[in-house]
């Protein structure tokens, strides 16, 4: 044969019901290909009565007369135990297991007898059932395994006079799809097909010409493909017959939301949104049962909000991206009103508790220094992608069940207020395509009135929704930055309470993931998770500690990659290297040794605001000071103005004797402007570098600033 013919040598093949029809083709065809095969078949008729040896003895005579290695097997397929224990005593494993017997008891439905409907559950969906669990450990243990269920189109379609039939074979439909899922991380593969050919079972429903024109050798190919080791298909289900074979899929339309907010759901709201319910066009093509109820969030969070949307939010695999409608459109804002409550209730739920003297400034109001956690940032601008506001997005057709949060960035301009209402201002900065999916910058910067206090980027991931011929890359976005290659300065181990979740969702992250262990088992999870940015207020609130002191003065930002998900109760490992003003960290859990938070840093204030520093600047007799002073001085009296006029960011490196001493902001593009002391905060618009004295004959007019001025 030729090098590229697939081969079953040394695989042990079980065919239920080949003493004929399909099972006998499969069986021949295994055995041809190198296959060690059992033939099981209990040899009664059609409808299951009777009882026979000579149809798996005559395969099995076939087989040898060839060349090949098989035995017979007589037993009901209820006795699973039975019909691999025949293969483990003779070929001491078991690889391969087609569940083909089968039998029917056509009858209209009225007429159906209890005998009629149980006999048939109990050779088809029962009897795979019960061979398949009897095989299920052995190939676990050996890392291989394939298996085939046996549907028909009666099952997908229904057919007159098979109820029961049918019945049973869309169970067995079901059936695959679970064992798929439980058994691919042990490489059991399991796949159904809906064959037509002609066999005894078809005898009754098909005319003679047309049973005798599909062959069982046209199914076999099929089922040898799906069963060979090179075969990754998993999950699936297959028509095929007369040399044909198509793979099917379900499809739904995308629905309507019928509910509002405080209303109660009548029939007449179903009755008027009937036309959308039931449009086909951009039907969605669900594929596992997390896409098919992972839009129930979306809808709660779209009903509590009262802004709806119009169409079921999961489109899997219909997501479609223009960067180009895309890119620039603002959300609608959001307002966030908090008391003192929120702030404490955010800082337990982050680990923070009274048996630490240092936390009590966080978790008591009446602390002479009651402040916010920095990381408090985050539970401000959340809302931004918790409101459904994505959806409304021109250009942004996304499956909302596969949107991953891959990073985060906050950036603290003020000490966030212990209380107040905050205005979120979303905009979506950038779309990249990274192949696999695309990436979906989000800007969000929140005010107090017209105060900025701080601004957040969010870069969610949506897997899928790539290959549109964007760009991979952003200068947008806030990139991650990898820890120095030593080891750590400091090291900090926490644990997490196993109510941890349940606590920090009181910040309001509803998701259900983080709660609900049902919902949990649907995203593949054992039991529900941690947010993941309850372990990122873990590390902030570790560095802010160990090299902050908990001054939140000193928090300038943060940034962090989602990298593993943490269980509620395991500790939280934080690793942390000091570099100047910035601390890298990576945050790992200590019982796996995973990293949970990867690439990320904390900044801190410039160190000219420590005591040392303002020492050293004023040991220099920096002229320029008194100059940035009087222009914050006038920027807080006309700054309004100025922001509408120039919308821009200015940075002022100013140097002495070639060495930089002191950096100015001039903020005149957010809030109402602001200039202070230390580099942007984000990106500026420009960048000054020059002395302390040509900065003063400048301001002077005795200098032309081309000549002086390095821009970068």
């Amino acid at each position: 044969m030729a090098p590229s013919t697939l081969r079953f040598d040394g695989r042990v093949v079980l065919v239920t019901g080949a003493g004929g029809g399909l099972g006998k083709a499969y069986a021949l065809a295994f055995a041809e290909r190198g296959a060690l095969v059992v033939v099981n078949d209990l040899g009664g008729d059609f409808k299951g009565d009777g009882k026979s040896s000579s149809a798996a003895d005559k395969v099995v005579e076939e087989i040898r007369a060839k060349g090949g290695k098989a035995v017979a097997n007589y037993d009901s397929v209820e006795d699973g135990e039975k019909l691999v224990q025949t293969a483990l005593d003779a070929f001491g494993r078991i690889d391969i297991v087609i569940n083909n017997a089968g039998i029917l008891r056509d009858r209209s439905f009225a007429r159906i007898s209890d005998v009629d409907w149980d006999i048939i559950h109990r050779v088809h969906l029962r009897g795979s059932f019960k061979v398949t669990r009897a095989a299920w450990n052995h190939m676990k243990n050996q890392k291989f395994g394939r298996i085939i269920m046996t549907s028909s189109a009666a099952g997908i379609y229904g057919n007159f006079g098979q109820a029961n039939y049918s019945a049973a074979k869309l169970g067995l439909v079901g059936l695959s799809n679970t064992l798929a899922l439980e058994g691919v991380k042990y490489n059991v593969l399991c796949n159904a097909i809906a064959p037509t050919a002609g066999s005894r079972l078809t005898q009754t429903v098909m005319p003679q010409e047309f049973v005798d024109a599909l062959k069982p050798d046209f199914v076999a190919p099929l089922v040898l493909w799906l069963c060979h080791e090179s075969c990754q298909e998993n999950g699936s289900l297959f028509e095929v017959g007369a040399g044909w074979i198509g793979k099917l899929r379900w499809e739904r339309t995308l629905g309507a939301i019928v509910r509002q907010k405080n209303r109660p759901m009548t029939p007449e709201a179903v009755r008027d949104e009937w036309r959308k319910i039931c449009d086909f066009d951009n039907a969605t093509k669900p594929l596992t049962i997390q896409e098919s109820t992972g839009s129930l969030y979306e809808v709660l969070s779209a009903v509590d909000s009262e802004k709806g949307i119009s169409m079921n939010p999961t489109s899997q695999g219909t997501s479609s991206i223009d960067p180009n409608q895309a890119i620039g459109k603002k959300l609608p804002d959001s307002v966030y009103s908090y008391s003192s409550l929120q702030p404490i209730l955010y800082a337990l739920g982050v680990g923070m508790s009274t048996k630490d003297p240092d936390h009590l400034k966080f978790l008591f109001e009446g602390s002479d220094n009651f402040s916010c956690l920095p990381s408090f940032g985050v539970i401000l601008a959340q809302s931004a992608l918790m409101s459904g506001g994505l959806a409304s997005v021109p250009g942004l057709n996304i499956d909302f069940t596969r949107v991953l949060h891959g990073e985060q960035y906050l950036e603290v301009y003020k000490p966030i207020p212990t209380s107040g209402e905050m205005t979120s201002v979303s905009t979506v900065a950038d779309v990249l395509d990274k192949g696999s999916g695309a990436i979906i910058l989000l800007d969000v910067h929140t005010y107090s009135g017209k105060e900025l206090i701080c601004y957040n980027q969010f870069s969610v991931f949506v897997v899928g929704a790539g290959k549109f011929g964007g760009k991979r890359s952003s200068t947008k976005a806030k990139v991650t930055a990898n820890p120095p290659n030593r080891p750590p300065d400091v090291v900090v181990e926490d644990s997490t309470n196993v109510d941890q979740a349940a606590l920090y969702r009181l910040s309001g992250d509803w998701n259900p993931l983080h709660i609900d262990p049902n919902f949990a088992a649907l995203g593949g999870f054992d039991r529900p998770i941690l947010h993941g940015l309850c372990s990122f207020g873990f590390s902030a609130r570790h560095a802010l500690k160990h090299f902050a002191n908990n001054d939140v003065t000193k928090f300038k930002a943060i940034k962090v990659r989602f990298a593993k998900p943490v269980l509620p109760g395991q500790t939280l490992q934080t690793e942390m290297w000091k570099e100047g003003n910035r601390i890298h960290l990576q945050t790992k859990v200590k019982e796996t040794g995973e990293i949970s938070i990867a690439g990320a840093y904390v900044d801190l204030t410039s160190s000219l605001s420590s005591p040392e520093s303002k020492k050293a600047v004023q040991g220099v007799g920096l002229q320029s000071e008194l100059v940035f002073q009087e222009i914050s001085r006038r920027v807080k009296d006309v700054g309004d103005q100025l922001v509408k006029k120039v919308n821009a960011i200015f940075q002022w490196d100013i140097t002495n004797d070639g060495n930089t001493v002191a950096q100015w902001t001039i903020d005149l593009k957010n809030g109402s402007g602001d200039v202070y002391r230390g580099q942007a905060r984000g990106r500026a618009d420009t960048y000054f570098v020059l002395s302390d004295q040509d900065f003063m004959e400048l301001v002077l007019g005795n200098l032309n600033p081309q000549k002086v001025i390095i821009y970068l």
